[in-house]
């Protein structure tokens, strides 16, 4: 797929602090997730990407061009920041109609996609109160809405669900699933893991300023040999289910959760393990109700890798 972001052996250090270090990635089209513990260096790569750091190494290109110090970009770029930077006397439609004559639109133009935007994140009713009476929830869909005011064709969102009530964090996910629907691009950072797998199996893992990883979650999980995958069945004969299961030659070990009449299986070859798993049922007649890992959710991955 073509590279919409692209870092080459990209360093940023601030004396000592090394926030990013010797990073080579290349970001496709799509909604691809950010992911990391506090000090990862996700911020730092976001500033990069959208030209507010100048990298102490290496290159930053977005859309084909440099990213530092780049006015043309920004009519392309969306950012939604992690901390507010509010003129807080303004009231939210000036404030996102003001962002729109930023990036270059017409006053007829900037008012229209104000009014378009602010509808979008569920902001009409409240867009002529001062931002400074606004709630976290509301601050969030107000910075969304400045994100979004001028169409960007790639968006970078920092943090963007923090301290928004089930509603909002719902409506501003929808948002993100729509405009990678419509092909643009979203590169979205986030500690709130189970968000970013509802948005996209795509995801890029930093920790220390360094790749551990990037891809498909499934991708990622495959390649970690040293720790088997864990799948679960339940089966009302579940003793029988590992009595066979056992023979398989890539079954490395199943543990009987009895008080659940479930079996736990440690495999590292899911894939011909699934495969196989139809046939056992129709053959012995073993009926099995259900089937789920846990490992293949981007939480289990996290950990394996941080860890």
């Amino acid at each position: 797929m073509t590279s919409v972001v692209t870092f080459h052996e990209t360093s940023k250090w601030y004396g000592n602090v090394i926030g990013v270090n010797k990073l080579t990635l290349a970001i496709p089209a799509g909604v691809t997730g950010l992911l990391g513990p506090n000090g990862a260096g996700k911020s730092t790569l976001l500033q990069l990407a959208t030209g507010q750091l100048r990298p102490s190494q290496g290159m930053v290109r977005v859309l084909g061009e440099e990213a530092w110090n780049n006015a043309r970009l920004n009519r392309h770029l969306g950012l939604c920041p992690e901390q507010d930077r509010f003129y807080e006397w303004m009231s939210g439609w000036d404030f996102v109609y003001t962002c729109a004559r930023l990036s270059g639109l017409t006053r007829s133009a900037a008012r229209d996609a104000a009014a378009r935007t602010i509808d979008s994140v569920g902001m009409t009713k409240h867009r002529q109160r001062a931002i400074r009476g606004y709630s976290k929830g509301m601050r969030q869909r107000i910075k969304m809405a400045q994100a979004l005011v001028h169409d960007p064709q790639v968006l970078f969102l920092d943090e963007p669900f923090t301290g928004t009530d089930p509603v909002a964090r719902r409506d501003l996910m929808n948002i993100v699933t729509s405009m990678g629907t419509e092909g643009k691009s979203v590169l979205i950072s986030s500690h709130v893991l189970h968000e970013v797998q509802s948005l996209t199996s795509r995801v890029v893992l930093l920790n220390h300023g360094r790749l551990l990883a990037e891809g498909h979650v499934r991708e990622i999980r495959e390649l970690i040999d040293k720790h088997p995958h864990h799948i679960v069945l339940r089966c009302d004969r579940y003793r029988e289910l590992a009595g066979c299961l056992v023979q398989w030659p890539d079954v490395e070990g199943v543990r009987v959760l009895a008080s659940e009449g479930e079996l736990l299986v440690e495999t590292r070859s899911p894939d011909a393990f699934y495969g196989r798993l139809p046939g056992l049922s129709l053959d012995d007649g073993l009926a099995i109700e259900s089937v789920y890992s846990d490992d293949d959710h981007l939480e289990a991955v996290f950990k394996y890798l941080v860890k």
